[in-house]
């Protein structure tokens, strides 16, 4: 009998914490049985932190306590390329940094970072484009920052994931597609993510389009997903926006589990299930564990720079995960008793 093909389950810490705080991650995420998950707001002490602020202390702290759990870092949920392309004033908050500056600073942290927790995957971002402005307009200047990025990771035996999301120059499948092509980097991989494209104002059919361009370059994905009624164009929370343009903060609702929402992740995992074989083996390659998808549900509450879903709607979350897994044929880890018998030597 053939196996099927298989993924991981899991998810970001603190989406499943009310306070933030690791032992609440922690125990949230222990409890629905992940082994991994990825890290990016917590509380070791000293209040609430994105991991890039993170002090050695901390981080030591933190090991010890995944110890305690069983957990491990899937990946680094860094807000790397999260800042503006161009110094210009274009109406948001965005910040700009210089790339000189950046790429000297904060990409090795985020790589001393990911030694620290022992994890080989960075996430990461296109850049924002000037508000108004066409994205494919500054492709070429995204393309040499992130090729530069992700020379960096390579350095460190580490991998870059880039992931698809409003308002960034890779804000739509197609866009990601031409900057792995263009990068064209071993260290570089995509992060699909339905929700972050249909929020946008695109079809459940243009998400499927999306993803299609996006396979070649996938390396993991994040699982949330996205609810409206009027599909052209598509109704965000108010507001109505036109396919593709940008999409304000306040916007960012409506979100639900996989197993509810219209971006498809039947139809998307089944078709993906076909290259997890080949993908898994690329990515042991480069010493990652397996093909991980990422609960990221923002059921209560999300944005572009977080979200929160609560303990219980991380439990729905996975629950809905589960159940499109089963549907599609697709197996998954997650810990249960057989495991916990082999710790305890029975």
């Amino acid at each position: 009998m053939l196996e099927k093909p298989r993924v991981i389950i899991s998810g970001f810490g603190d989406e499943a914490a009310i306070h933030k705080t690791a032992v609440e991650q922690y125990a949230a995420l222990a409890a629905l049985g992940l082994e991994y998950y990825s890290i990016r707001f917590v509380d070791a002490g000293d209040g609430i932190k994105n991991v890039m602020q993170l002090t050695k202390s901390e981080i030591r702290q933190l090991a010890h306590l995944e110890d305690e759990y069983d957990l491990s870092v899937a990946s680094i949920g860094s807000p790397i390329g999260k800042v503006k392309l161009i110094d210009v004033e274009d109406g948001t908050k965005n910040q700009f940094i210089s790339f000189k500056k950046y790429l000297a600073q904060q990409v090795p942290k985020a790589c001393e970072i990911a030694h620290a927790f022992e994890t080989k995957l960075i996430r990461g971002f296109s850049f924002y484009h000037p508000k108004g402005t066409d994205p494919r307009e500054h492709l070429p200047q995204a393309v040499d920052q992130l090729g530069q990025i992700a020379e960096v990771c390579h350095r460190s035996d580490l991998t870059f994931g880039l992931e698809v999301e409003a308002n960034l120059v890779g804000q739509t499948g197609q866009l990601l597609a031409d900057i792995y092509r263009q990068v064209n980097h071993p260290a570089m991989v995509l992060i699909f993510d339905g929700a972050n494209i249909l929020c946008q104002g695109y079809t459940p059919a243009e998400v499927f389009e999306q993803y299609l361009a996006m396979k070649p370059g996938i390396g993991w994905m994040h699982i949330k997903d996205y609810v409206a009624t009027n599909h052209v164009p598509r109704t965000l929370g108010s507001k109505r926006v036109k396919a593709g343009g940008h999409v304000d903060e306040e916007a960012m609702r409506n979100f639900v589990p996989a197993d509810v929402g219209d971006s498809g992740h039947a139809a998307i995992l089944k078709d993906f299930a076909g290259a997890i074989p080949a993908l898994e083996k690329k990515l042991r390659r480069r010493g990652i564990p397996g093909v991980f998808l990422d609960l990221e549900p923002h059921l209560k509450r999300g944005g572009q720079f977080g979200g929160f879903s609560g303990p219980d709607g991380m439990g729905v979350a996975l629950r809905g995960l589960c159940r499109v897994l089963d549907f599609v044929g697709l197996d998954y880890h997650l810990t249960d008793f057989h495991d916990i018998c082999t710790e305890r030597g029975y």
